[in-house]
């Protein structure tokens, strides 16, 4: 995958277990704001990863834990 600097970027996956987490992209409805990171299944607990701010980014994150692109749900 191409970095935001046009570099060749090797993408190391994030361990997490799916069957306590599941990857979600959080979104701030008053500014729009971004992050990507993990829900606890039971609690509903959410664990921050980092910022995004681009399509390309939430792509990397999703090959990162391996869920496909239009899968990852979105909350807010």
């Amino acid at each position: 995958m191409f970095g935001l600097f046009g570099k060749k970027e090797k993408i190391e996956p994030i361990a997490f277990d799916p069957e306590k987490e599941e990857p979600v992209v959080k979104k701030s409805i008053c500014t729009g704001e971004a992050t990507v990171g993990f829900v606890e299944r039971t609690t509903g607990k959410y664990r921050d990863v980092r910022k995004v701010t681009s399509p390309l980014e939430i792509a990397a994150f999703c090959k990162q834990v391996g869920v496909e692109e239009g899968k990852i749900r979105t909350i807010y």
